[in-house]
């Protein structure tokens, strides 16, 4: 903010404006809100019935990996077009595209007749996941002021933990009811009603918005950033089954060099017409640098941890869906309740420390677990796993809705949908990149041919021994959270109105179209 910005008459607040337009962004909130939340419960609801479908539709292990990482990198890939074409094109008509296509894929996955198609339905999921989330936080960002968005950044935690206790609870019930013998398709038939309601609604509720400048869209950039994400994670995912072959080893070091060639190239394109795919000029500003660099990282360890922990509870342990299901429900809670106190309260406060708090946190969690499960063995309980999980679900709610907020706190709004969808590019690469070490982390130390009395024992080491590597993550984490800012500044903004500015000053507004 500016000298002269903070001399200026403050801008009207919220109560301002006619009560018709208030309760239509509202509305427009909980329709993008309902979106994210399906998107959330997708990828829990999948990791919960993952043991069922490898055992009823005789999926491989490669099959299953790619059941999860082909969404995440579907996801990851076409995220940030998809935040580039909410910014062209309207993010109300994109999102409502994006979630016209979600729907339709989860019907494909839910009438998938064999691996192979529910793998393909996975990553057109996956790609239409990418068009409808990016333009979550775009619209948020562009239809709340900054002093408001904190509460809205505390929903969408919440919302997060809501996500991730309704998934498995879910996915269990629905695969252990097995309804009209369909055993495991209704994780993914039940978004057929929600996406059509989402939909309708959206039209009506949603209110049109662009960048304030004619952009085009960088094809060569989706070219790269795609190529360079297939060659990094498709050999990850496929070494271990394949045998580590060299060709693994010279595709992801090619990666390097496609990302480097993105670079390069998103800098001349950005001189030449101001029209790049990624904006590199926000990796200027601090807290988006330090905040991408967070997030990846973090979603290495979630991808990690959620498939191993739900292949080390339903086959290593034998447990039924519907029991690890429920054993995950104190973890789903204190996402919840931490997430939502954690930017009401305690960041405005505290600042960065309740990040780095909670990451010290999760991974004393992760600890705690991992003495629990070397002490007990084959006969650890539900309720034995309870503290770990609590304490690993408060650490991880208090740094999933302040790191958004902190990431977008200083963006300029013109590239909101750049922002939004290199946030949950990163994350969702991290995701895939965690699924793809699991071969390495997990399956690398499980043999190929186990008897039965094998398993349980052979599940138990390899669960231990991925643990190990979450904690090792999570203390890298802690260390790149010392870059972020002390204070988003956004909690600045809070402390009066948001000021209003003159015409020439004034930092451009997304274009509304009725």
């Amino acid at each position: 903010m500016t000298s002269t910005e903070q001399t200026l008459t403050p801008r009207p607040g919220p109560d301002h404006r006619p009560a018709s337009a208030d309760r239509r962004r509202w509305f427009a909130l909980a329709i993008v809100m309902t979106a994210a939340f399906m998107d959330l419960v997708d990828v829990t609801i999948v990791n919960i019935a993952i043991p069922s479908i490898q055992r009823e539709a005789g999926a491989s292990v490669s099959q299953i990996q790619w059941i999860t990482a082909g969404y995440a990198l579907a996801f990851a890939a076409a995220l940030i077009t998809g935040g580039r074409l909410g910014d062209i094109h309207g993010r109300r008509r994109v999102f409502l595209i994006g979630i016209g296509g979600f729907t339709l894929a989860s019907a494909l996955c839910g009438f998938a007749v064999n691996p192979d198609m529910l793998v393909a339905s996975r990553i057109l999921q996956g790609g239409m996941a990418a068009m409808m989330v990016p333009q979550v936080l775009s619209i948020v960002h562009a239809t709340f002021p900054a002093h408001e968005r904190g509460k809205v950044f505390g929903l969408f935690g919440a919302i997060v933990g809501l996500g991730a206790v309704s998934g498995p609870l879910l996915g269990a019930l629905l695969t252990e009811w097995n309804l009209f013998g369909l055993e495991w398709r209704p994780i993914f038939l039940i978004n057929l009603p929600v996406g059509i309601a989402a939909f309708l609604l959206g039209r009506r509720f949603i209110s049109e918005s662009k960048a304030p400048k004619a952009l085009k869209l960088d094809l060569v950039g989706v070219a790269l950033v795609s190529l360079g994400l297939l060659m990094l994670l498709y050999p990850l995912t496929r070494g271990r089954e394949l045998g580590w072959p060299v060709w693994g080893y010279v595709c992801m070091a090619g990666a390097l060099v496609v990302f480097a060639a993105l670079v390069s190239y998103e800098k001349r394109k950005a001189a030449r017409d101001g029209s790049p795919l990624i904006e590199l000029s926000l990796f200027r500003v601090k807290s988006f640098a330090a905040g991408i660099a967070v997030q990846t990282v973090f979603g290495v360890a979630l991808g990690i941890f959620f498939l191993v922990w739900t292949l080390y509870m339903q086959i290593g342990l034998g447990w039924s869906p519907l029991r690890a299901g429920l054993t995950g429900v104190p973890f789903s809670i204190a996402v919840s309740v931490a997430a939502g106190m954690s930017v009401q309260k305690l960041v405005p406060r505290f600042g960065r420390k309740v990040l780095q708090a909670g990451a010290l946190l999760m991974g004393a969690g992760v600890l705690l677990y991992l003495w629990e499960a070397h002490r007990y063995g084959l006969a650890i309980a539900s309720w034995q796993m309870a503290l770990p999980l609590v304490v690993m679900g408060a650490g991880m709610g208090l740094i999933v809705a302040p790191l958004t907020d902190a990431v977008l706190s200083e963006v300029p709004r013109e590239h909101a949908g750049s922002a939004s969808g290199l946030i949950n590019t990163v994350q969702q690469m991290g995701n895939a990149l965690g699924l793809g070490l699991v071969s390495v982390v997990f399956f690398g130390e499980i043999g190929d041919r186990l008897a039965p009395v094998q398993v349980g024992p052979a599940f138990v080491h390899a669960f231990q021994h991925a643990l190990w590597w979450v904690v090792g993550i999570m203390g890298a984490i802690f260390l790149l959270m010392s870059a972020l800012p002390e204070r988003p500044a956004q909690h600045a903004e809070d402390v009066a109105a948001e000021p209003a500015t003159p015409a020439g000053d004034r930092e451009p507004e997304p274009e509304l179209v009725p």
